[in-house]
Protein backbone atom coordinates (compact mmCIF):
# COMPACT_ATOMS: atom_id res chain seq x y z
CA UNK A 1 0.00 0.00 0.00
CA UNK A 2 2.92 2.34 0.74
CA UNK A 3 4.25 1.71 -2.76
CA UNK A 4 0.92 2.65 -4.31
CA UNK A 5 0.65 5.75 -2.15
CA UNK A 6 4.17 6.84 -3.07
CA UNK A 7 3.16 6.85 -6.73
CA UNK A 8 0.81 9.73 -5.92
CA UNK A 9 3.36 11.63 -3.85
CA UNK A 10 3.23 14.50 -6.36
CA UNK A 11 -0.15 15.50 -4.95
CA UNK A 12 0.65 15.08 -1.27
CA UNK A 13 1.93 18.64 -0.95
CA UNK A 14 -1.35 20.26 -2.22
CA UNK A 15 -3.44 17.89 -0.08
CA UNK A 16 -1.36 18.60 3.04
CA UNK A 17 -1.59 22.35 2.36
CA UNK A 18 -5.41 22.18 2.13
CA UNK A 19 -5.62 20.21 5.38
CA UNK A 20 -3.39 22.74 7.14
CA UNK A 21 -5.56 25.65 5.94
CA UNK A 22 -8.75 24.01 7.22
CA UNK A 23 -6.97 23.11 10.48
CA UNK A 24 -6.04 26.73 11.06
CA UNK A 25 -9.74 27.67 10.83
CA UNK A 26 -11.15 24.88 12.98
CA UNK A 27 -8.21 25.06 15.41
CA UNK A 28 -9.20 28.61 16.28
CA UNK A 29 -12.67 27.33 17.21
CA UNK A 30 -12.09 23.92 18.86
CA UNK A 31 -8.40 24.13 19.72
CA UNK A 32 -5.41 23.19 17.54
CA UNK A 33 -4.68 19.83 19.20
CA UNK A 34 -8.25 18.47 19.30
CA UNK A 35 -9.66 15.69 17.20
CA UNK A 36 -12.52 17.96 16.09
CA UNK A 37 -10.08 20.37 14.43
CA UNK A 38 -8.24 17.64 12.51
CA UNK A 39 -11.34 15.50 11.85
CA UNK A 40 -13.34 18.43 10.45
CA UNK A 41 -10.35 19.38 8.33
CA UNK A 42 -10.46 15.94 6.70
CA UNK A 43 -14.24 16.18 6.22
CA UNK A 44 -13.88 19.63 4.65
CA UNK A 45 -11.22 18.25 2.31
CA UNK A 46 -13.68 15.54 1.18
CA UNK A 47 -16.44 18.08 0.56
CA UNK A 48 -14.09 20.31 -1.42
CA UNK A 49 -12.92 17.41 -3.58
CA UNK A 50 -16.46 16.17 -4.23
CA UNK A 51 -17.66 19.65 -5.19
CA UNK A 52 -14.85 19.82 -7.73
CA UNK A 53 -15.89 16.38 -9.04
CA UNK A 54 -19.56 17.31 -9.62
CA UNK A 55 -19.03 17.88 -13.40
CA UNK A 56 -17.48 14.42 -13.64
CA UNK A 57 -20.37 13.00 -11.64
CA UNK A 58 -22.84 14.50 -14.13
CA UNK A 59 -20.90 12.84 -16.94
CA UNK A 60 -21.01 9.58 -15.01
CA UNK A 61 -24.80 9.78 -14.74
CA UNK A 62 -25.18 10.47 -18.45
CA UNK A 63 -22.76 7.66 -19.34
CA UNK A 64 -24.53 5.18 -17.06
CA UNK A 65 -27.93 6.21 -18.48
CA UNK A 66 -26.63 5.82 -22.02
CA UNK A 67 -25.16 2.39 -21.22
CA UNK A 68 -28.50 1.26 -19.79
CA UNK A 69 -30.24 2.45 -22.94
CA UNK A 70 -27.80 0.53 -25.15
CA UNK A 71 -28.11 -2.74 -23.23
CA UNK A 72 -30.75 -4.28 -25.59
CA UNK A 73 -28.63 -3.42 -28.65
CA UNK A 74 -25.51 -4.77 -26.99
CA UNK A 75 -27.29 -8.01 -26.18
CA UNK A 76 -28.36 -8.39 -29.81
CA UNK A 77 -24.78 -7.91 -30.98
CA UNK A 78 -23.52 -10.49 -28.50
CA UNK A 79 -26.07 -13.04 -29.67
CA UNK A 80 -25.49 -12.31 -33.35
CA UNK A 81 -21.69 -12.57 -33.21
CA UNK A 82 -21.26 -14.95 -30.29
CA UNK A 83 -18.86 -17.10 -32.33
CA UNK A 84 -16.83 -14.19 -33.69
CA UNK A 85 -15.29 -12.21 -30.83
CA UNK A 86 -13.39 -9.85 -33.10
CA UNK A 87 -16.49 -8.87 -35.06
CA UNK A 88 -18.38 -8.55 -31.79
CA UNK A 89 -15.80 -6.09 -30.45
CA UNK A 90 -15.88 -4.10 -33.70
CA UNK A 91 -19.67 -3.83 -33.61
CA UNK A 92 -19.56 -2.79 -29.95
CA UNK A 93 -17.07 -0.02 -30.68
CA UNK A 94 -19.19 1.09 -33.62
CA UNK A 95 -22.25 1.23 -31.37
CA UNK A 96 -20.35 3.28 -28.78
CA UNK A 97 -19.15 5.68 -31.46
CA UNK A 98 -22.59 6.17 -33.00
CA UNK A 99 -24.22 6.82 -29.63
CA UNK A 100 -21.33 8.90 -28.29
CA UNK A 101 -20.96 6.64 -25.24
CA UNK A 102 -17.83 5.55 -23.43
CA UNK A 103 -18.00 2.66 -20.93
CA UNK A 104 -15.13 4.17 -18.92
CA UNK A 105 -17.08 7.38 -18.30
CA UNK A 106 -18.94 5.76 -15.42
CA UNK A 107 -15.60 5.26 -13.63
CA UNK A 108 -14.39 8.86 -13.99
CA UNK A 109 -15.29 10.08 -10.46
CA UNK A 110 -13.60 7.08 -8.85
CA UNK A 111 -10.49 7.45 -11.00
CA UNK A 112 -10.31 11.19 -10.37
CA UNK A 113 -10.75 10.73 -6.64
CA UNK A 114 -8.10 8.00 -6.30
CA UNK A 115 -5.03 10.35 -6.31
CA UNK A 116 -6.51 12.40 -3.45
CA UNK A 117 -7.31 9.27 -1.49
CA UNK A 118 -3.80 7.84 -1.78
CA UNK A 119 -2.23 11.25 -1.10
CA UNK A 120 -4.29 11.59 2.09
CA UNK A 121 -3.32 8.05 3.08
CA UNK A 122 0.33 8.95 2.53
CA UNK A 123 -0.02 12.08 4.71
CA UNK A 124 -1.75 10.24 7.57
CA UNK A 125 0.66 7.34 7.36
CA UNK A 126 3.52 9.85 7.71
CA UNK A 127 1.81 11.27 10.79
CA UNK A 128 1.59 7.75 12.25
CA UNK A 129 5.27 7.10 11.63
CA UNK A 130 6.37 10.58 12.74
CA UNK A 131 7.52 11.65 9.25
CA UNK A 132 6.94 15.16 7.90
CA UNK A 133 4.89 15.16 4.70
CA UNK A 134 4.34 18.17 2.45
CA UNK A 135 3.83 21.39 4.38
CA UNK A 136 3.24 19.65 7.73
CA UNK A 137 6.10 20.69 10.00
CA UNK A 138 7.18 19.31 13.39
CA UNK A 139 4.63 21.35 15.36
CA UNK A 140 1.69 20.30 13.18
CA UNK A 141 2.95 16.72 13.18
CA UNK A 142 2.94 16.57 16.98
CA UNK A 143 -0.51 18.19 17.09
CA UNK A 144 -1.97 15.64 14.64
CA UNK A 145 -0.44 12.71 16.56
CA UNK A 146 -2.06 13.85 19.79
CA UNK A 147 -5.48 14.45 18.18
CA UNK A 148 -8.06 11.79 19.08
CA UNK A 149 -11.48 11.11 17.56
CA UNK A 150 -13.68 9.49 20.22
CA UNK A 151 -10.55 8.23 21.93
CA UNK A 152 -8.83 6.89 18.78
CA UNK A 153 -5.77 8.70 17.34
CA UNK A 154 -5.93 9.75 13.69
CA UNK A 155 -2.94 7.57 12.82
CA UNK A 156 -4.15 4.42 14.65
CA UNK A 157 -5.29 1.30 12.79
CA UNK A 158 -7.47 -1.64 13.78
CA UNK A 159 -4.49 -4.03 13.78
CA UNK A 160 -2.03 -1.60 15.39
CA UNK A 161 -0.05 -3.13 18.22
CA UNK A 162 -0.68 -2.19 21.81
CA UNK A 163 2.73 -0.52 22.08
CA UNK A 164 1.97 1.70 19.07
CA UNK A 165 -1.42 2.68 20.49
CA UNK A 166 0.12 3.40 23.89
CA UNK A 167 2.76 5.62 22.26
CA UNK A 168 -0.08 7.64 20.70
CA UNK A 169 -1.70 8.09 24.13
CA UNK A 170 -4.75 5.82 23.66
CA UNK A 171 -5.99 2.37 24.64
CA UNK A 172 -6.22 -0.60 22.30
CA UNK A 173 -9.86 -1.27 23.23
CA UNK A 174 -10.97 2.25 22.33
CA UNK A 175 -9.17 2.06 19.00
CA UNK A 176 -10.69 -1.33 18.12
CA UNK A 177 -14.22 -0.19 18.99
CA UNK A 178 -14.00 3.12 17.10
CA UNK A 179 -12.39 1.61 14.00
CA UNK A 180 -14.84 -1.35 13.95
CA UNK A 181 -17.85 1.00 14.11
CA UNK A 182 -16.43 3.21 11.36
CA UNK A 183 -15.68 0.19 9.12
CA UNK A 184 -19.23 -1.14 9.58
CA UNK A 185 -20.72 2.30 8.80
CA UNK A 186 -18.47 2.64 5.76
CA UNK A 187 -19.48 -0.77 4.38
CA UNK A 188 -23.19 -0.22 5.18
CA UNK A 189 -23.26 3.15 3.43
CA UNK A 190 -21.63 1.62 0.36
CA UNK A 191 -24.13 -1.26 0.35
CA UNK A 192 -27.14 1.07 0.70
CA UNK A 193 -25.85 3.33 -2.07
CA UNK A 194 -25.56 0.41 -4.47
CA UNK A 195 -28.85 -1.13 -3.32
CA UNK A 196 -30.95 1.97 -3.92
CA UNK A 197 -29.43 2.15 -7.39
CA UNK A 198 -30.50 -1.45 -8.12
CA UNK A 199 -33.96 -1.38 -6.54
CA UNK A 200 -35.15 2.11 -7.52
CA UNK A 201 -33.19 3.41 -10.50
CA UNK A 202 -32.97 0.43 -12.87
CA UNK A 203 -35.28 -0.19 -15.83
CA UNK A 204 -37.34 -3.20 -14.73
CA UNK A 205 -38.57 -3.92 -18.25
CA UNK A 206 -35.11 -4.90 -19.54
CA UNK A 207 -33.17 -7.82 -18.08
CA UNK A 208 -29.54 -7.56 -19.12
CA UNK A 209 -26.15 -8.82 -17.89
CA UNK A 210 -25.44 -5.24 -16.77
CA UNK A 211 -28.04 -5.62 -14.02
CA UNK A 212 -26.48 -8.86 -12.82
CA UNK A 213 -23.09 -7.17 -12.75
CA UNK A 214 -24.42 -4.29 -10.66
CA UNK A 215 -26.13 -6.74 -8.31
CA UNK A 216 -22.84 -8.56 -7.81
CA UNK A 217 -21.01 -5.29 -7.09
CA UNK A 218 -23.65 -4.46 -4.50
CA UNK A 219 -22.26 -7.29 -2.34
CA UNK A 220 -18.60 -7.19 -3.44
CA UNK A 221 -17.86 -3.53 -2.65
CA UNK A 222 -18.93 -3.64 1.03
CA UNK A 223 -16.80 -6.74 1.57
CA UNK A 224 -13.83 -5.00 -0.04
CA UNK A 225 -14.27 -1.96 2.21
CA UNK A 226 -14.43 -4.20 5.27
CA UNK A 227 -11.27 -6.11 4.26
CA UNK A 228 -9.19 -3.04 3.40
CA UNK A 229 -10.71 -0.92 6.18
CA UNK A 230 -8.88 -2.79 8.94
CA UNK A 231 -5.59 -1.53 7.45
CA UNK A 232 -6.70 2.11 7.12
CA UNK A 233 -5.74 4.75 9.72
CA UNK A 234 -8.62 6.42 11.53
CA UNK A 235 -8.11 9.59 9.49
CA UNK A 236 -8.54 7.65 6.23
CA UNK A 237 -11.67 5.96 7.64
CA UNK A 238 -13.06 9.43 8.34
CA UNK A 239 -12.27 10.43 4.77
CA UNK A 240 -13.82 7.31 3.21
CA UNK A 241 -16.92 7.34 5.43
CA UNK A 242 -17.53 11.00 4.55
CA UNK A 243 -17.20 10.41 0.82
CA UNK A 244 -19.57 7.40 1.02
CA UNK A 245 -22.20 9.46 2.82
CA UNK A 246 -21.78 12.24 0.24
CA UNK A 247 -22.20 9.75 -2.61
CA UNK A 248 -25.30 8.27 -0.99
CA UNK A 249 -26.97 11.66 -0.56
CA UNK A 250 -25.95 12.81 -4.04
CA UNK A 251 -27.37 9.67 -5.58
CA UNK A 252 -30.62 9.97 -3.62
CA UNK A 253 -31.04 13.48 -5.06
CA UNK A 254 -30.38 12.27 -8.60
CA UNK A 255 -32.74 9.30 -8.29
CA UNK A 256 -35.51 11.53 -6.97
CA UNK A 257 -35.17 14.31 -9.57
CA UNK A 258 -33.69 12.58 -12.63
CA UNK A 259 -34.68 8.89 -12.52
CA UNK A 260 -33.93 6.24 -15.11
CA UNK A 261 -36.82 5.69 -17.60
CA UNK A 262 -38.82 2.57 -16.76
CA UNK A 263 -37.63 2.42 -13.13
CA UNK A 264 -39.65 2.59 -9.92
CA UNK A 265 -38.09 5.96 -9.24
CA UNK A 266 -39.55 7.28 -12.51
CA UNK A 267 -43.01 6.02 -11.55
CA UNK A 268 -42.83 7.90 -8.23
CA UNK A 269 -41.41 11.02 -9.91
CA UNK A 270 -44.07 11.16 -12.64
CA UNK A 271 -46.79 10.64 -10.03
CA UNK A 272 -45.53 13.64 -8.04
CA UNK A 273 -45.10 15.70 -11.21
CA UNK A 274 -48.58 14.79 -12.46
CA UNK A 275 -50.21 15.89 -9.18
CA UNK A 276 -48.43 19.24 -9.26
CA UNK A 277 -49.14 19.92 -12.94
CA UNK A 278 -52.84 19.05 -12.65
CA UNK A 279 -53.11 21.24 -9.56
CA UNK A 280 -51.27 24.32 -10.86
CA UNK A 281 -51.67 23.82 -14.61
CA UNK A 282 -47.99 24.38 -15.41
CA UNK A 283 -44.50 22.87 -15.20
CA UNK A 284 -42.21 24.47 -12.62
CA UNK A 285 -38.53 23.85 -13.39
CA UNK A 286 -36.42 23.52 -16.49
CA UNK A 287 -35.48 19.93 -15.60
CA UNK A 288 -39.17 18.99 -15.44
CA UNK A 289 -39.76 20.59 -18.83
CA UNK A 290 -36.91 18.51 -20.25
CA UNK A 291 -38.50 15.31 -18.92
CA UNK A 292 -41.96 16.21 -20.27
CA UNK A 293 -40.39 17.10 -23.62
CA UNK A 294 -38.64 13.72 -23.76
CA UNK A 295 -41.93 11.93 -23.01
CA UNK A 296 -43.72 13.80 -25.80
CA UNK A 297 -40.90 13.05 -28.25
CA UNK A 298 -41.11 9.30 -27.57
CA UNK A 299 -44.64 9.07 -28.92
CA UNK A 300 -45.78 5.44 -29.03
CA UNK A 301 -42.47 4.28 -27.55
CA UNK A 302 -43.47 5.53 -24.09
CA UNK A 303 -43.29 3.06 -21.23
CA UNK A 304 -46.12 2.23 -18.86
CA UNK A 305 -45.39 5.02 -16.36
CA UNK A 306 -45.10 7.67 -19.06
CA UNK A 307 -48.43 6.63 -20.60
CA UNK A 308 -50.11 6.90 -17.21
CA UNK A 309 -48.66 10.39 -16.81
CA UNK A 310 -49.99 11.51 -20.21
CA UNK A 311 -53.43 9.97 -19.51
CA UNK A 312 -53.60 11.75 -16.14
CA UNK A 313 -52.96 15.06 -17.87
CA UNK A 314 -55.65 14.33 -20.46
CA UNK A 315 -58.21 13.51 -17.77
CA UNK A 316 -57.44 16.85 -16.13
CA UNK A 317 -58.03 18.69 -19.42
CA UNK A 318 -54.33 19.30 -20.09
CA UNK A 319 -52.03 18.25 -22.92
CA UNK A 320 -48.22 18.00 -22.89
CA UNK A 321 -46.58 20.14 -25.55
CA UNK A 322 -43.45 19.47 -27.63
CA UNK A 323 -41.50 22.19 -25.78
CA UNK A 324 -42.11 20.56 -22.38
CA UNK A 325 -44.94 22.82 -21.24
CA UNK A 326 -48.61 21.94 -20.76
CA UNK A 327 -51.71 23.63 -22.15
CA UNK A 328 -55.49 23.31 -21.99
CA UNK A 329 -56.72 20.40 -24.05
CA UNK A 330 -59.30 21.33 -26.72
CA UNK A 331 -60.63 17.77 -26.76
CA UNK A 332 -61.99 18.03 -23.23
CA UNK A 333 -65.80 17.97 -23.27
CA UNK A 334 -66.34 19.62 -19.91
CA UNK A 335 -66.78 23.38 -19.79
CA UNK A 336 -66.00 25.76 -16.98
CA UNK A 337 -68.10 28.51 -15.57
CA UNK A 338 -66.82 31.98 -14.82
CA UNK A 339 -65.90 31.08 -11.23
CA UNK A 340 -63.79 28.15 -12.43
CA UNK A 341 -66.20 25.35 -11.42
CA UNK A 342 -66.72 22.63 -13.99
CA UNK A 343 -70.26 22.59 -15.37
CA UNK A 344 -70.96 18.89 -15.66
CA UNK A 345 -74.61 19.42 -16.65
CA UNK A 346 -73.72 21.43 -19.72
CA UNK A 347 -71.01 19.01 -20.58
CA UNK A 348 -73.39 16.08 -20.37
CA UNK A 349 -75.97 17.88 -22.50
CA UNK A 350 -73.36 18.76 -25.09
CA UNK A 351 -72.47 15.17 -25.67
CA UNK A 352 -74.19 13.55 -28.66
CA UNK A 353 -76.45 10.73 -27.64
CA UNK A 354 -75.57 7.51 -29.39
CA UNK A 355 -78.27 4.80 -29.79
CA UNK A 356 -77.58 1.57 -28.01
CA UNK A 357 -76.56 -1.28 -30.20
CA UNK A 358 -79.04 -4.17 -30.20
CA UNK A 359 -78.17 -7.83 -30.40
CA UNK A 360 -79.32 -10.09 -33.24
CA UNK A 361 -82.03 -11.70 -31.12
CA UNK A 362 -83.37 -8.28 -30.09
CA UNK A 363 -83.46 -7.11 -33.71
CA UNK A 364 -85.32 -10.29 -34.84
CA UNK A 365 -87.86 -10.10 -32.02
CA UNK A 366 -88.40 -6.42 -32.71
CA UNK A 367 -89.02 -7.06 -36.44
CA UNK A 368 -91.52 -9.86 -35.73
CA UNK A 369 -93.38 -7.70 -33.26
CA UNK A 370 -93.70 -4.87 -35.79
CA UNK A 371 -94.99 -7.29 -38.46
CA UNK A 372 -97.59 -8.69 -36.04
CA UNK A 373 -98.77 -5.20 -35.13
CA UNK A 374 -99.18 -4.20 -38.79
CA UNK A 375 -101.03 -7.47 -39.50
CA UNK A 376 -103.46 -6.88 -36.65
CA UNK A 377 -104.14 -3.34 -37.86
CA UNK A 378 -104.94 -4.50 -41.40
CA UNK A 379 -107.22 -7.27 -40.17
CA UNK A 380 -109.17 -4.78 -38.13
CA UNK A 381 -109.82 -2.75 -41.31
CA UNK A 382 -111.41 -5.68 -43.20
CA UNK A 383 -115.25 -5.50 -43.91
CA UNK A 384 -117.32 -7.57 -41.50
CA UNK A 385 -119.27 -9.43 -44.22
CA UNK A 386 -116.13 -10.59 -45.97
CA UNK A 387 -115.43 -13.24 -43.36
CA UNK A 388 -118.77 -15.19 -43.80
CA UNK A 389 -118.50 -15.04 -47.55
CA UNK A 390 -115.07 -16.47 -47.45
CA UNK A 391 -116.26 -19.17 -45.08
CA UNK A 392 -119.06 -20.31 -47.50
CA UNK A 393 -116.55 -20.98 -50.29
CA UNK A 394 -116.38 -24.75 -50.88
CA UNK A 395 -112.92 -26.16 -50.84
CA UNK A 396 -111.83 -28.27 -53.72
CA UNK A 397 -109.87 -31.43 -53.17
CA UNK A 398 -106.19 -30.80 -53.02
CA UNK A 399 -106.68 -27.18 -52.26
CA UNK A 400 -104.60 -27.61 -49.12
CA UNK A 401 -101.57 -28.14 -51.26
CA UNK A 402 -102.13 -24.98 -53.27
CA UNK A 403 -99.89 -22.05 -52.60
CA UNK A 404 -101.04 -19.05 -50.63
CA UNK A 405 -100.75 -16.90 -53.73
CA UNK A 406 -103.34 -19.07 -55.59
CA UNK A 407 -105.75 -18.99 -52.65
CA UNK A 408 -105.81 -15.22 -52.75
CA UNK A 409 -103.33 -14.66 -49.91
CA UNK A 410 -100.20 -12.67 -50.05
CA UNK A 411 -97.00 -14.51 -49.40
CA UNK A 412 -95.55 -13.47 -46.08
CA UNK A 413 -98.20 -10.72 -45.61
CA UNK A 414 -101.77 -10.08 -44.57
CA UNK A 415 -104.68 -11.73 -46.44
CA UNK A 416 -106.34 -9.90 -49.30
CA UNK A 417 -110.07 -9.32 -48.66
CA UNK A 418 -112.35 -11.43 -50.88
CA UNK A 419 -115.42 -10.08 -52.62
CA UNK A 420 -118.83 -11.67 -51.83
CA UNK A 421 -119.88 -14.44 -54.19
CA UNK A 422 -122.67 -13.78 -56.63
CA UNK A 423 -125.43 -16.31 -56.81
Amino acid sequence: MDTIASLFSFITTPVSWVIVQFHSVYGAIFGPNTGWAWGLSIVSLVILIRICLIPLFVKQIKATRAMQTLQPEMKKIQERYKNDKQRQSEEMMKLYKESGTNPLSSCLPILAQSPFFFALYHVLNGIASGTKIGVIDDQLLESARNAHIFGAPLAAKFFSSESQITALGASLTDVRIVTAIMIVMMSASQFYTQRQLMTKNVDTTVKTPFMQQQKMLMYVFPVMFAVFGVNFPVGVLVYWLTTNVWTMGQQMYVIRNNPTPGSKAQAAYLERLGKHVTQHGKVRRRSEKAIVKAIVTKGRDRNEFERKFVNALNKAGLAAQADGTVAKSTAQAATQTEDGVTDTTAAAAGRRQQPKRQSKAQRQSGGTKQADDSLSLEKSDEPQDAKPAAAKQPQKPGSGTRSKAQSGQRKGGPQRPKSPSKK
